[in-house]
């Protein structure tokens, strides 16, 4: 199918969406930084030293897929666990020198890709479409549509 040729925004915008994760994807695995990996180190970045709950939470990931996640970035040299001071139950996760880093390489490599990504657009287009992109946020927010679950699917 040509793109071009779609009449459905909502096919174009998935077929936008779904090619700039591939690209962003594509690109960061060349860096050693892999899916998922991005919004852990900006976490830890604005806030080193969070809990393993506090980080699950905040990135709307499951603990157990965080526990995965932090397993490969710590083998990685990225991140390191520490028990907390307080209560040895909890475990801490900090940003290694290597993780700080590559949380640098990560924010001048999106500086890099908005650039590709708005390369044809004038500065009134980019702010236009920022907002509009907002707009379709809010409203989606606003629709507050919870995706049944699993075992509510099937009744």
């Amino acid at each position: 199918m040509d793109i071009h040729q779609a009449e459905s925004l909502d096919l174009v915008f998935k077929h936008v969406a779904k090619l700039h994760k591939q690209t962003v994807h594509a690109l960061l695995s060349g860096k050693g930084i892999y899916p998922g990996q991005p919004p852990v180190l900006r976490a830890l970045a604005e806030r080193d030293g969070q809990s393993q709950k506090e980080l699950a939470e905040k990135l709307q990931i499951t603990p157990a897929t965080l526990t995965v996640m932090l397993g490969r970035m710590e083998k990685n040299g990225l991140v390191e666990r520490r028990p907390d001071d307080a209560d040895q139950r909890v475990s801490r996760v900090y940003l290694s020198a290597k993780g700080r880093l590559k949380h640098d390489e990560l924010s001048s490599f999106m500086y890099e890709m908005e650039a590709l990504c708005f390369a044809n657009f004038t500065m009134e287009e980019r702010i236009v479409f920022r907002r509009l992109l907002l707009q379709m946020y809010d409203n989606l927010v606003r629709a507050d549509l919870k995706p049944p679950k699993p075992d509510e699917a099937q009744q």
